[in-house]
């Protein structure tokens, strides 16, 4: 893991971001004391959807569609 002084970091943060790999770190010190470390996120690679993948997570009560019709009927 590389190291730059606090001064550094906060004049060149743009190019310090820029060069990171995934999983990379750099060391920020002020004095001889580490402050903080800057590591790069590693990309997350998105599954594409799949039709039917939601099938099971929701459920609706039978009450709610009287609370529903309800509504309907005031709304006319």
């Amino acid at each position: 893991m590389n190291s730059v002084t606090l001064q550094e970091a906060q004049s060149h943060l743009p190019e310090l971001l820029a060069v990171l790999r995934p999983g990379e770190g750099v060391k920020i010190i002020e004095g001889n004391k580490v402050v903080a470390r800057l590591i790069a996120e590693s990309e997350t690679i998105r599954q594409p959807r799949r039709p039917g993948s939601a099938i099971g997570t929701l459920t609706i009560l039978a009450d709610e569609y009287e609370d529903l019709e309800h509504l309907a009927r005031h709304r006319t």
